[in-house]
């Protein structure tokens, strides 16, 4: 009797098991499959885009900037475009994470060391010819976010801060100086001041923080593997990490620089958008006209806050 009850209770263990198993296979499958249409689905967007507006070349040449915006680790074969104020920070700690000889934890990794490391190599730092044998053979990564809402996160983040000299002083000042008529310098720069700057400014010019993402990554000439979103952030990082076959340890890092601030979300930027006039906000819908369908973003749900 023991030992039937003993053979039952295995049987039954061993069942529950199997059940398990296939239960969290048939999870991983079943994400794996969305995963794909999603990356499919914006890989189509990207180049229908692309195509409509003829930003494809058959005799393209990566641009110096570009290369400059794309980081390059070699242990999991990934190159990684940077868009500043789409969780890049986060993505150069996971660089730095992905080299296990260096021994680093996420909390070692401080905001500003993690942009000045010289342990980030930049594509740009090869030939042309390397460069073109690298996107041909590495995992491409790039993310995206509502242009609208990435530059109200560039203007809280650069502005608002009196420790970040060069921009809440110099850059400032710089635009202070060429929208306001009285001189004065004195009162912070205003969100409806440095909107009216970005649609006047030299666009040859234009930082890096508030440059469109198509400009920055080029992605009608390079084909990304992956295009992930801020929106799902955690969801395609992870999908990104598995598919580079980082250790099953590492995980995207939600770290912010200002821990205490709100991130910029929907609802903050809105309220910055009420300020301008609609002409204004138009005008800036024309900067970043071609990320908005590109990347599957709508500017018309700012536009009803101005009519």
């Amino acid at each position: 009797m023991r030992k039937a009850t003993s053979k039952l209770y295995f049987l039954i263990t061993f069942v529950c098991a199997i059940s398990g198993f296939l239960f969290h296979y048939k999870s991983i499958l079943t994400l794996s499959a969305q995963n794909s249409v999603t990356q499919n689905h914006r890989r189509d967007t990207v180049q229908y885009i692309c195509h409509k507006n003829n930003m494809t070349s058959s005799q393209w040449k990566i641009k110096h900037s570009v290369a400059r915006q794309l980081y390059v680790e070699h242990t999991h074969k990934f190159i990684y475009c940077e868009v500043p104020k789409v969780g890049c920070s986060n993505w150069k700690r996971i660089i730095l994470l992905l080299n296990s000889s260096l021994g680093l934890t996420v909390d070692e990794l401080k905001h500003n060391n993690v942009h000045i490391s010289p342990l980030l190599r930049r594509l740009s730092f090869y030939s042309w010819k390397m460069q073109a044998e690298l996107l041909n053979n590495y995992t491409t990564v790039m993310f995206t976010r509502d242009p609208l809402e990435r530059l109200v996160s560039a203007y809280r983040d650069k502005f608002l801060h009196d420790e970040l000299y060069y921009y809440s002083k110099k850059v400032a000042n710089r635009i202070k100086s060429r929208i306001r008529k009285n001189g004065n310098l004195t009162e912070r720069l205003s969100f409806k001041e440095f909107a009216s700057f970005i649609v006047s400014e030299n666009a040859t010019y234009r930082d890096i923080h508030w440059t469109p993402i198509m400009e920055l990554c080029d992605p009608c000439n390079i084909h990304y593997d992956i295009i992930g979103k801020f929106e799902t952030i955690k969801q395609d990082a992870a999908y990104v990490l598995r598919s580079i076959r980082a250790p099953k340890n590492l995980e995207y890092p939600d770290i912010k620089h200002y821990a205490n601030e709100t991130r910029t979300n929907d609802l903050i930027s809105k309220d910055y958008f009420r300020s301008l006039p609609k002409e204004l906000f138009k005008k800036l819908m024309n900067v970043y006209r071609y990320d908005f369908p590109m990347f599957d973003y709508n500017p018309y749900i700012y536009l009803q806050i101005n009519i």
